[in-house]
């Protein structure tokens, strides 16, 4: 194991950490670790905000890099953080710490005195009658409720001295790598900054005129950086990790999964997990007639052309949370992974053809806020158990079908959809549903792994 070289990626996600060290001789993950943070944290907006708890996130990336093998981490030579994108995170001087334990750094802490909570994508206190008072961005993409760009402005209008408070401001991952490097201003890439609102991605800028001309504190925004670029070095040994061990600037989730997923351009990528994102890599921004697609930056000058939905394995969470709460008001306690094996098994077992129709728009969609959820046609046929959840899976591919229909795919010639997360994975009904409505064939492949993709980026990084 002497002359062995590994890179850590790290996935700071919506609801847990995952982390892996990956062999960059033999190509293949040879340690790994995950943990839920548990993160939520009440709003005062209520159900319209959503928050986490920064340190919260933090101890869970310290729980998963503390338990990977110390003669696995000496040897770590580069490290490669992605995350859950569009959320914003503010603080100030002295949001972090760093703990001994007999005269060795132990762990890293974010003191939440100096530090706002996570604003996250999820978080929908932008209105459309606000984001309609905005100008419009200097880029192809827009800016929506839960992107940075977009709350930080909500703040100034309906908060301005919370913003007083701090001069940074970043995703929760681009934190985490100033922790890790000490850095006293945040670099974000360009993967994340397009995820905020009001930035070009083609100038590889900020929106500055624009954001000034509302008097947004700009001094609040990151500085940016390519994907897989190094921003700065491990400040301390860190569970075994070298002090001075290089790290590469923070990149999107998405983005990272598919890096690790993709094998060739003929695939399209299926992310099914709290949300849902189809996608496929092409040579750079072009109108396909599709106001429901994105481009958002990939690797190497491409970008990824997305589907990207809000509701995907969140709202089959939620039914399952139903199911699981009704049933214990009937004093019948039913452990959650019984309800998902039992509703699996009777979604294929249900009847092909059903009249029943759902709209699974539980958070709305960002082309459509304000549409909500909604069933049609129950009638005495179509209520059993199995038919209500093979419908509900149904319609959330059929919602992603709506936002990039099959002909886009066929046009850019896709042969094959790659599936990945979890919410696909382990769901077979969901996975029946997608060759239904795209018609093509759907694999998994030992990839899919954002943490791997992270730790792929930057590993031919000099």
């Amino acid at each position: 194991m002497a002359d062995k070289k590994y890179v850590l990626g790290m996935d700071i996600g919506t609801t847990s950490v995952k982390v892996c060290v990956f062999d960059s001789d033999a190509k293949e993950i040879v340690a790994k670790q995950s943990k839920d943070t548990a993160a939520n944290i009440p709003s005062d907006q209520g159900i319209e905000g959503n928050k986490q708890d920064v340190p919260k996130i933090v101890s869970a990336v310290h729980y998963c890099v503390s338990r990977l093998p110390r003669d696995i981490l000496r040897h770590v030579t580069k490290i490669g953080v992605c995350g859950q994108m569009h959320g914003v995170v503010l603080w100030k001087n002295g949001a972090w710490e760093k703990i001994e334990k007999d005269g060795v750094i132990n762990r890293f802490e974010a003191i939440r005195e100096n530090m706002s909570a996570l604003y996250t994508w999820q978080d929908v206190r932008c209105k459309p009658e606000f984001l309609e008072t905005l100008p419009k961005p200097d880029s192809h993409l827009n800016c929506y409720s839960g992107y940075g760009c977009a709350t930080l402005l909500w703040m100034l209008t309906h908060k301005p001295e919370k913003l007083n408070h701090f001069n940074c401001s970043a995703t929760v991952q681009d934190f985490v790598v100033a922790m890790l490097c000490d850095l006293d201003t945040p670099i974000t890439s360009d993967q994340n900054a397009a995820s905020w609102g009001y930035f070009n991605t083609e100038k590889h800028e900020w929106n500055i005129d624009i954001l000034k001309g509302l008097n947004f504190p700009v001094n609040l925004l990151p500085k940016i950086k390519k994907s897989g670029e190094i921003v700065g070095c491990l400040n301390s040994s860190w569970n075994g990790i070298p002090e001075g061990t290089p790290v590469g600037v923070a990149m999107g989730d998405l983005q990272c999964s598919i890096l690790a997923t993709l094998e060739s351009r003929t695939d399209a990528v299926l992310n099914i997990s709290t949300s849902a994102q189809l996608a496929f890599v092409v040579d750079g921004i072009s109108d396909i007639g599709c106001k429901t697609v994105e481009h958002l930056p990939y690797f190497n000058n491409t970008y990824l052309l997305v589907a990207a939905s809000l509701n995907g394995g969140n709202v089959l969470a939620t039914f399952v949370k139903m199911l699981q709460q009704w049933m214990l008001e009937f004093g019948f306690p039913i452990p959650q992974s019984k309800v998902w094996e039992k509703l699996i098994a009777m979604g294929l077992d249900a009847p092909a053809e059903t009249t029943m129709r759902i709209s699974p728009l539980l958070l709305g969609e960002r082309h459509s806020p304000t549409a909500r959820a909604s069933v049609e046609n129950i009638d005495l046929s179509n209520i059993q158990l199995g038919q209500v959840f093979r419908s509900l899976c149904d319609s959330i591919i059929d919602n992603l079908h709506f936002m990039m229909p099959k002909d886009i795919l066929r046009n850019a010639n896709i042969t094959r959809i790659v599936g990945n997360g979890s919410g696909l994975s382990r769901n077979k009904v969901l996975q029946r549903a997608v060759e239904h409505y795209y018609s093509l064939p759907l694999e998994f492949t030992c990839g899919g792994d954002a943490a791997k993709g992270a730790a792929i980026a930057v590993l031919n990084i000099k």
